[in-house]
């Protein structure tokens, strides 16, 4: 049996591990992939801490994935050994459940994550389903479109499924991971874009994303700083902050929308009262299917759009995981094989 190298956590809460695991043979419906390139998401932190159900030990992190396909499982025939995909946080459907049934399927009731039910991408081989899978754009490389599997879907999906107008007022809570692409889609999009972040620092870096204003949270009223520049029709909350989504909200307009994708435990701090006086809409958005990501890709593509990257070889995993875990991590760490 071949084997290829993984970088691993053998139990919850424990550092990442180099192993050397065994390289299966794809299954009916499934393909192997060469993994060239695969995103450190802040995600992957949770499930490293076990932050799932259902866990099994040792998990192999990694679910922003790119690279070729190397061999195919019995059945798979739209697509071809050699053809370049991405694997994002959707990592495929079972197509029998209610929700597949519907045509929902990033609902599926047996949706599959990699890292959490299959092996993931810090490796230099996985197998995914095949319906899992997303072209990748010759004008894209691999390095460039892992990230897109999973935060620029999630911005990108999420901004294209709001009621936002070209030209209305859009704002993006938080300039990170996910939110520096949210600011470069929104731009591209057409909106007058508001980045929102705590303190100074981030606000050249907001600038040069396309933001036409920045607030600094720390600074002031947030709701008093969107409205001062005429309010918002759309907040899309990429920090995992609770309060400073509610802290946006007295700053949306009437039928307006705050976009929750930024992952926290806590309770929203919103009042019904808030809610009916505005007419507002509070919405939780998941990633994306295999088809979004392509089309984010393709958009990306067509708006020049690109996450702004730190590459680490497989071997620097730890560090790169480590950077995130601390938040002294660049907007997105691509390990490359």
């Amino acid at each position: 049996m071949a084997t290829h190298r993984a970088f691993h956590v053998p139990s919850a809460g424990a550092s990442l591990e180099p192993a050397e695991v065994e390289t299966p043979s794809p299954g009916r419906g499934e393909v192997r992939i060469a993994v060239s390139a695969c995103g450190v998401c802040g995600t992957d932190n949770h499930l490293a801490n076990g932050g799932f159900p259902n866990m099994s030990w040792p998990v192999t992190l990694g679910h922003e994935i790119a690279g070729t396909i190397a061999e195919l499982g019995e059945g798979v025939e739209d697509f071809a050994v050699g053809d370049r995909v991405a694997v994002g946080w959707f990592g495929g459907h079972c197509n029998n459940c209610d929700q597949c049934r519907k045509g929902i399927f990033i609902h599926c009731a047996n949706m599959k994550v990699p890292s959490w039910q299959y092996p993931g991408g810090y490796a230099e081989s996985v197998v995914a389903p095949a319906n899992a899978l997303a072209r990748i754009p010759a004008e894209l490389s691999d390095v460039e479109a892992a990230p897109m599997g999973c935060a620029g879907v999630t911005t990108y999906n999420a901004l294209r499924h709001t009621r936002a107008l070209p030209g209305d007022r859009v704002a993006i809570l938080g300039v990170g991971g996910l939110g520096h692409l949210g600011v470069q889609f929104s731009r591209a999009m057409g909106f007058e874009t508001i980045a929102i972040a705590r303190g100074a620092a981030k606000a050249e870096d907001a600038r040069k994303l396309g933001a036409h204003h920045y607030i600094d949270s720390t600074s002031g009223d947030v709701s008093a700083a969107l409205s001062a520049l005429g309010g918002v029709s759309v907040v899309l909350a990429t920090a995992g902050n609770s309060v400073a989504m509610g802290d946006t909200v007295g700053g949306i307009l009437p039928q307006g929308e705050l976009v929750v994708i930024g992952v926290s435990p806590d309770p929203l701090p919103i009042s019904p009262a808030q809610l009916i006086m505005g007419g507002l809409t509070v919405t939780g958005h998941p990633s994306g299917t295999a088809k979004d990501v392509e089309d984010t890709m393709q958009f990306a593509v067509l708006s020049g759009v690109r996450a702004w990257i730190e590459e680490l070889p497989l071997s620097q995993a730890p560090d790169g995981f480590a950077a995130m875990q601390e938040g002294r991590a660049h907007y997105r760490t691509v390990l490359t094989v």
